[in-house]
């Protein structure tokens, strides 16, 4: 059985679109489109829009079903350039976690629902990683603090993985993505964040991928990558539990 997503429990009865997107098959509009296209089932019978699901009930996905072909692109967003009009850059897929206008770096670019669900959890455990220039020198002290978590206006920071790249850089995996999260912890410990360049997603690095271009996620990487963020591929059987 597929854990839902999110960390949600699911409450029965529950429609089956709702169902499908909390297995992690896919977006509730997406699944709609397999509940019309005669796709999914439910105890062995055709499914219809607006059916519920039950306690004890089996909901079977066809095998290879889907309601489009998946696309996902890794994107090098250069600084002063909105995230808006990388978007108009290439066509049928969407920005995922963008990065503020400031910001340059990697962009996960996707038409997946389940993609863009996993990576905007905040719950979700997968790795973010940054390079951060700064305008003073970089101390222990400053170290120690953004990796033990910041206390901001709102909220304290997660626990991050922080290392000191040159006097006046570091590299830091976050395990989380407010906005502008970064730029605010330094804030608040004295320091001024001058360049933040997001370097890797999960498994996706931006390597050497040149400012403004795209490359496919495909292979091998997709895999994997769908594998670390909770997307599952093959399962297509599910229980109501």
């Amino acid at each position: 059985m597929v854990e839902p997503a999110c960390g949600s429990k699911i409450e029965y009865p529950i429609r089956i679109n709702r169902f499908l997107a909390l297995k992690n098959v896919c977006s509730r509009r997406e699944a709609d489109e397999l509940v019309a296209r005669g796709a999914v089932f439910i105890n062995g019978k055709k499914a219809a829009i607006g059916d519920k699901v039950v306690k004890g009930d089996t909901v079977e996905v066809e095998a290879g079903a889907q309601t489009k072909k998946q696309a996902c692109f890794a994107y090098n967003k250069p600084e002063g350039e909105e995230i808006s009009n990388s978007q108009k850059k290439i066509e049928d897929v969407f920005p995922v976690g963008g990065l503020d206008k400031n910001s340059r770096g990697l962009v996960i670019f996707t038409n997946n629902g389940r993609i863009a669900s996993r990576l905007l959890d905040q719950q979700q455990q997968y790795e973010r990683e940054y390079v951060v220039s700064t305008d003073k020198s970089i101390t222990n002290t400053f170290l120690k603090a953004m990796s033990h978590g910041v206390q901001l206006e709102d909220v304290k920071t997660r626990p991050a993985e922080v290392k000191k790249k040159s006097d006046t850089a570091f590299r830091i995996i976050m395990f989380e993505e407010k906005k502008h999260e970064i730029r605010r912890m330094c804030a608040n410990l004295g320091w001024t964040a001058v360049d933040i360049s997001r370097v890797r997603i999960a498994n996706i690095c931006l390597g050497n991928l040149a400012a403004g271009a795209f490359r496919e996620i495909k292979g091998k990487e997709l895999a994997d990558f769908l594998d670390s963020i909770g997307v599952k591929r093959h399962q297509n059987v599910f229980r109501a539990l």
